[in-house]
């Protein structure tokens, strides 16, 4: 189900009993195809109470060892160096999202005609776009992970904040800025 540099990175974080909830969760989003937690913890097959599963995948998910920068990064890391060896450059999209109360902003890195996500942050407003600095916040980890290659960042009008700016201070990247209407 998981590649091995995928379990390597499991094992060295997580504990037996996290990995096996960290795959019966990966198994339930496919299936499901549902990201509410109540609906998750529904259909969780461990035989407890609802509202312990439910609970159960809370904490779960806010483990201080599912960090992206800790636990994420290295997996993309090794997903990048085993499928992008030739290439010299990567295009990433970064969007904004409106989810539920919360905006989200995502960078991604576009792949096989689709995209995953790399990097993430929720934004502390209701409503409008992001700004240069939440763009910058975004964009510059993922600069870092990805400093061996051309990025080339796609993304809306929203975008042209950033680009209208020019840099990224200190980002070691060669960066091609593409905003899409």
């Amino acid at each position: 189900m998981f590649p091995q540099y995928a379990i390597e990175q499991f094992e060295k974080y997580l504990s037996e009993s996290q990995i096996q909830t960290l795959k019966i969760l990966i198994w339930l989003l496919q299936v499901h195809k549902q990201v509410r937690i109540e609906r998750l913890a529904s259909c969780l097959p461990i035989p407890i109470l609802y509202e312990s599963r439910r609970k159960h995948l809370q904490r779960f998910l806010v483990l201080p060892n599912l960090s992206i920068v800790l636990f994420w990064f290295p997996i993309i890391k090794s997903i990048i160096e085993k499928e992008f060896k030739s290439a010299r450059e990567l295009i990433l999209t970064i969007d904004r999202t409106h989810w539920k109360k919360n905006n989200v902003l995502m960078i991604s890195i576009n792949w096989k005609n689709r995209s995953f996500p790399v990097y993430w942050q929720i934004i502390e407003k209701d409503s409008g776009c992001s700004n240069f600095t939440e763009q910058k916040a975004v964009i510059r980890p993922v600069l870092n992970l990805l400093k061996h290659f051309t990025v080339i960042i796609i993304g809306d009008r929203e975008l042209g904040v950033a680009k209208s700016r020019g840099n990224l201070g200190g980002a070691t990247s060669a960066i091609s800025w593409n905003s899409v209407s």
